[in-house]
């Protein structure tokens, strides 16, 4: 744990307020659910995943639907990603979510485009370097709150996400998405 030097007081109601910067390094947004951990006197509040709980299932899922689509497989909770597989999963694991990829979460509708037919590709990560030419992000959602995202990409030249790939990324979320119901 990194020392921030910032001291907060305990209000009454057992409330303590987290410091605008520190919510803004984190991502953190009002009504973003928090995780409690505790170990003697320490204290920590952890963004909580409901994706990540699922560690196993998400990687195993990842690592299928890369191998039936034959594209990058991606699964990522809200803030980052979480799992990735397939040819060039390394310029996607652990990296955090492009503000275009926040956009579409939180229209909790599918977005598919290929480059070859004009399509306007959105990079999945901050910083994302590899050239995708056809993807397809389809938001994990659960009673109306997006938990994250199953994508499919390609960077391959005229690559184009086929109709058969576009159902699997839709079953792998709606998939996902059950194990909260």
């Amino acid at each position: 744990m990194k020392a921030t030097g910032i001291v907060r007081r305990i209000d009454e109601l057992g409330r303590v307020v987290i410091p605008k910067e520190i919510r803004s390094t984190l991502r953190l947004k009002s009504g973003d659910p928090l995780e409690i951990f505790t170990d003697r006197d320490e204290l920590m509040l952890k963004k909580y995943s409901p994706i990540a709980t699922l560690e196993k299932f998400s990687e195993g899922t990842a690592k299928s639907l890369s191998d039936l689509s034959g594209h990058i497989a991606v699964i990522c909770d809200t803030d980052e990603v979480l799992y990735a597989s397939g040819r060039g999963q390394r310029e996607f694991d652990g990296k955090s979510l492009s503000d275009k990829m926040d956009e579409i979460l939180k229209d909790r509708k599918s977005y598919v485009a290929n480059l070859s037919e004009g399509g306007d590709v959105v990079p999945i990560c901050d910083n994302q370097q590899s050239d995708v030419t056809a993807q397809i992000i389809v938001p994990i959602v659960c009673n109306g709150d997006c938990l994250g995202a199953v994508a499919l990409v390609s960077c391959e030249q005229g690559a184009k996400i086929e109709a058969a790939a576009c159902k699997l990324a839709q079953l792998s979320a709606n998939i996902l998405a059950g194990q909260f119901d």
